[in-house]
């Protein structure tokens, strides 16, 4: 699948205290427009980087990725998109697969270290190892950055949570009204969420939630049934299919959920249940382009674009390795992907139909955004919380 790269646009955390001090050959977290450097810019920042930080192993620098899992789709299109920034760099690039487990995630982190790798990239998904992880290499101070779950030490690349979360629920609202009228209250809205991985996946999971609440008035609170996904499509498959008993027969079926495999996995039960007629889904990440192509029940998603991934986390590892001050927080600025508009972002696939006339609800936004920031369960997390 061919990767987008110049669709992803990505904003600066507007934290004060993480401000970046100048451009460093055309990387300037605070305006970069997510399209991948030339190998002649990124040579030079390794160039620059050298004079500040010299290579561990006296000759190139070599950069440690662990994956999230490297065979679904989002970690496969995260890792292409690193391998080519680092190879039009010169880098060594090290790769390690944390299988979405901790344990393994320890490990790696201490082959990293034995390898005396100079700068770490982390995907890693609990919440629970983070600072174990982290102190591995705050041993021997390797700088690391990590992808979508924040660890302690380690400066934030990777999804607005909140932000993206509320656009799903919103879309999902707008597109579940449509299709359904009157009957959306008497239906179920079912969230696949990530309990394992802490504060972050939370602040999306509950922006579905605050979302899809901010335009269906008086939804039964007792309609909305939240799963544990485990971050896989066959979790979700599992306890998707174990909570349709608790839902009428032909009562409508809105699902939500922390990415597009857990939001597949919960419509493929539906789906095997004879019951797909009753549906609607909204995934998120965009990086099931087909499914989303194509499966008229899944209806969006909100696009992460995780392609274009790399041509941030590069610049990043070697502005760091340069001594410049890097964000405490760099976030993707997200759109909705639906069969409308999707041939704009993955050109292998046609647009079908009219756009669809959602407009984000900035005003609600707005309020759920500033309700959130004094909820006591996100001390310590201000930093990687958007400013608006």
């Amino acid at each position: 699948m061919k990767i987008p790269t110049r669709f992803l646009v990505v904003a600066a955390c507007l934290a004060a205290t993480s401000v970046y001090a100048d451009d460093f050959h055309g990387f300037d977290p605070a305006k970069f427009d997510g399209s991948m450097l030339s190998a002649d810019a990124l040579k030079a920042m390794v160039a620059d980087a050298s004079k500040v930080t010299p290579p561990k192993n006296g000759t190139k620098y070599s950069i440690g990725f662990a994956n999230l899992q490297r065979d679904i789709a989002f970690g496969v299109l995260v890792e292409k998109g690193i391998q080519a920034n680092a190879d039009a760099a010169g880098i060594d690039l090290v790769i390690a697969d944390n299988r979405l487990d901790g344990p393994t995630a320890l490990a790696n982190a201490k082959s990293f270290a034995e390898r005396k790798v100079d700068y770490v990239i982390e995907f890693q998904t609990d919440a629970n190892f983070g600072q174990t992880v982290m102190d591995v290499f705050k041993a021997d101070g390797t700088k690391v950055t990590a992808i979508d779950i924040p660890m302690p030490g380690a400066s934030f690349f990777g999804v607005n949570n909140p932000k993206s979360g509320f656009m799903g629920g919103s879309y999902l609202a707008t597109a579940a009204a449509k299709q359904f009228g009157a009957d959306v209250n008497n239906g179920y809205l079912v969230i696949g969420a990530l309990p394992q991985s802490g504060v972050i996946p939370r602040m999306r999971t509950d922006g579905q939630r605050a979302g899809f609440l901010s335009l269906t008035k008086d939804f039964p609170a007792d309609h909305i049934i939240e799963i544990d996904t485990k971050n896989t499509l066959q979790e979700s498959y599992t306890q998707m299919n174990n909570v349709l008993g608790r839902i009428p027969p032909g009562a409508p079926i809105m699902i939500i959920a922390i990415n597009d495999q857990a939001t597949m996995g919960m419509l493929q039960a539906v789906r095997a249940a004879g019951r797909v007629d009753q549906a609607i889904a909204v995934g998120n990440g965009a990086d099931e382009a087909e499914a989303l192509a194509t499966d008229p029940k899944l209806v969006a998603a909100t696009g992460s674009f995780p392609g274009s991934y790399g041509n941030y986390l590069i610049p990043i590892a070697l502005s760091s390795l340069a001594g410049k001050e890097v964000p405490e927080a760099t976030f993707v600025t997200h759109q909705m992907v639906t069969k409308s508009n999707i041939c704009k972002f993955y050109k292998e696939f046609e647009c079908a139909g009219e756009a669809d006339g959602y407009t984000f609800p900035e005003a609600q936004f707005a309020t759920y955004l500033s309700d959130l920031k004094k909820q006591d369960w996100l001390k310590g997390y201000e930093a990687i919380l958007p400013q608006q």
